[in-house]
């Protein structure tokens, strides 16, 4: 099992202002349907810890930045609010909200700061202290991937400990892949993909498998993080830090995402839009 999940959401969303100019984007409302087939509108971020949660995972860190406080405050329980709803006889709005504050309850939940924007890499390396030894996710608080019972966190986890990983990723053709994380790779087998080397954004790119920012690591990722320099943007850069390690010569692994999961994507307007659009359709999908 993994116990510990890191959500870097320290990006200041500046591809959607004027919407997240007070608004976090990871905050931006996203469709949902709870157990009982109740449709809803979710904060983007909730909807990855719920998922999380059913997964296993009962320790979080979230890694925040200035003007994110909005975030920290949604995940504070209100029961004055609850209150109001089932005064309001919003019966299904308010077991919603119950159950996100059961999840809450049982939860170790850790806030840090990343005072300043240094990229995703360093909003990762922040979580150090808080990880001890053992294996932990990364999940970036503006992107989530619908599976089946969560088949896609089960596949990279088993490819982790069945390779003895140090790393696994996953994978997504991208149609423009100057604007991503790129991975070279060699097949192994099914879906799971040996990763030969990775390059963040690349002028000339190797190929047009994108990295989508979800991982599972083990404690050489911070070694590697602390031995890098910033790149793109003058920023510490997450894929920096797996190219060190194959470099190193450590076993870094990826998973491509099957035609039946669903990516989700609120990094710029179009894929915002693309987003809702494909959350309503899941949502409102009866079988």
């Amino acid at each position: 099992m993994i116990r510990k999940a890191v959500i870097p959401a320290a990006g200041l969303g500046t591809r959607l202002t004027p919407a997240t100019k007070e608004q976090p984007k990871e905050m931006l409302p996203i469709f949902s349907k709870s157990a009982n087939g109740y449709i809803s509108l979710k904060p983007f971020i909730q909807l990855i810890f719920e998922n999380l949660y059913g997964f296993g995972i009962r320790e979080f860190c979230f890694i925040i930045g200035r003007g994110k406080r909005v975030i920290e405050d949604h995940f504070t329980q209100d029961h004055n609010y609850l209150d109001m709803l089932e005064k309001r006889r919003k019966k299904e709005s308010a077991h919603d909200l119950l159950n996100f504050y059961k999840m809450l309850e049982l939860s170790k939940i850790v806030w840090m700061n990343q005072p300043e924007p240094k990229g995703f890499g360093d909003a990762v390396l922040r979580a150090k202290p808080l990880i001890d030894n053992e294996k932990f996710l990364v999940y970036a608080g503006d992107n989530f991937i619908i599976s089946k019972a969560n088949s896609h966190l089960n596949q990279l986890l088993n490819a982790f400990e069945s390779l003895k990983a140090q790393a696994v990723l996953f994978l997504q053709e991208t149609k423009d892949p100057r604007q991503h994380g790129i991975a070279e790779i060699q097949k192994l087998e099914g879906n799971v993909l040996k990763i030969r080397s990775v390059v963040e954004k690349p002028e000339n790119p190797i190929s047009n498998l994108g990295i989508v920012p979800v991982y599972l690591f083990d404690q050489k990722i911070f070694e590697a993080l602390e031995g890098i320099e910033p790149g793109i943007g003058n920023e510490l850069q997450l894929t920096d830090a797996i190219q060190r390690l194959v470099e190193w010569g450590h076993k870094v692994y990826a998973v491509k995402l099957g035609l039946n999961e669903i990516r989700l994507d609120i990094g710029n307007p179009t894929a915002y839009w693309e987003a809702l659009k494909l959350s309503y359709e899941h949502s409102t999908n009866k079988s």
